[in-house]
């Protein structure tokens, strides 16, 4: 298993990583929802891969990619500071330790440079990805109420951050 910088080359493996992730429910897309263009995606991963606030590390295992994690960080003076993650592995993968290894990665790459703050969301009712932010050192500084629409039903989002 390798954790390494995603390249503008994995954007068709990253697109069905996310869509297979997406899957699980607990993402910001719908199953189903998230339409794959190739082209697009690769635009997007330079668009991040240029701004050095931002970046998206990928999980490799057999040539595979397995798991991600997005870090987007803030493109103000006020902002530069903080940075706001989105975390997926997948199905097969859970359970692993990957999402932790991936956390200690980022928090490396957060650290080299000098973000303070690292924030993100998780719908109330994904209890292990809650405990396993939790475990990571993440606080719940609030609750999003209503934030999403899921299958026709209103559902809150906890929002976390840690401080580094």
């Amino acid at each position: 298993m390798k954790i390494r910088e995603i390249q503008p080359s994995d954007a068709k493996a990253f697109s069905h990583l996310c869509q297979e992730i997406d899957e699980s429910g607990f993402m910001l897309y719908d199953p189903g929802e998230r339409m794959i263009d190739i082209e697009k995606e690769e635009k997007r991963i330079k668009r991040i891969l240029g701004d050095d606030r931002s970046t998206i590390l990928v999980v490799e295992e057999n040539e595979q990619l397995i798991g991600y994690m997005i870090a987007i960080g803030g493109s103000v003076k006020r902002t530069r500071h903080s940075a706001y993650l989105v975390l997926g592995v997948s199905k097969k993968h859970r359970g692993k330790g990957i999402a932790k290894q991936l956390f200690e990665e980022m928090f490396r790459w957060a650290k080299e440079r000098e973000f303070t703050r690292l924030e993100l969301t998780v719908i109330k009712d994904n209890e292990n990805a809650f405990l396993l932010y939790r475990k990571m050192g993440f606080i719940i500084e609030g609750e999003k109420v209503h934030s999403l629409m899921i299958d026709g039903n209103p559902v809150n989002e906890y929002y976390l951050y840690k401080l580094i």
